[in-house]
């Protein structure tokens, strides 16, 4: 009886990769803001699988063998994605959030070939030894908002990236409450250390983009 009220506090939302294989990514009915797969998430994950990053006809593998954090990552769909495309990658989210993605980790195992995924418990701000830093990416999806939070989402990005480190940043603008002073607060905070570069719509997956929703990569100021 237990199990079916577990899976019952689920339901699962399927993105297509290229190359034809689905991510089974189960998000929960009730919870915070991490239990859901957000439109960012799903931009950001399809923008890692664009031709400039994976194109296996041509060779084209930036993914391969690279040492890659998500900070926020919530469901894990982003982090997931990478690990599909051949990355090393770390999904870090909030103590209670383990749980959600650690299953995704084991719905989606089959579909990670020569990748790997692990989760672990990482709040911003705080020691990021365990993660062997500089990684060569961090990816982040829909992480400004807590306006609290700015300042150690900051810290960690500066101790998890090195002078190689590229931080791909996706996140929809919100124009309602306290998002735009959320966003000002956070780019103005990350310039003092950090370029950033907006994606155009045209680099970005045709299908997968919307205006209100940004890629930015993002890296240390030499």
């Amino acid at each position: 009886m237990a199990a079916d009220s577990e899976e019952g506090d689920y339901f699962v939302r399927e993105i297509e990769k290229n190359d034809g294989f689905s991510l089974k990514v189960k998000q929960c009915y009730l919870g915070d803001v991490g239990c859901v797969v957000w439109d960012a998430a799903i931009v950001l994950a399809k923008y890692l699988e664009t031709k400039q990053f994976y194109d296996p006809p041509s060779g084209v593998n930036v993914w391969a063998g690279r040492t890659v954090v998500e900070l926020g990552a919530g469901t894990g769909v982003v982090g997931l994605m990478a690990a599909t495309l051949g990355a090393d990658v770390t999904v870090t989210d909030l103590e209670d959030l383990q749980t959600l993605l650690r299953l995704n980790i084991q719905e989606n195992q089959a579909l990670i070939k020569s990748g790997s995924v692990t989760a672990k418990v990482l709040k911003w701000g705080e020691d990021v030894s365990d993660f062997r830093p500089p990684t060569h990416y961090v990816l982040m999806a829909d992480c400004i908002y807590y306006e609290q939070s700015i300042v150690p989402l900051v810290e960690s990005l500066k101790l998890l990236s090195g002078p190689e480190t590229c931080i791909m940043c996706c996140y929809e603008q919100r124009t309602e409450g306290v998002n735009p002073k959320v966003e000002k607060q956070f780019f103005e905070l990350l310039q003092r250390n950090f370029n950033c570069e907006e994606i155009p719509s045209e680099k970005q997956d045709p299908e997968f983009s919307s205006p209100d929703i940004h890629i930015l990569h993002i890296r240390r100021k030499a």
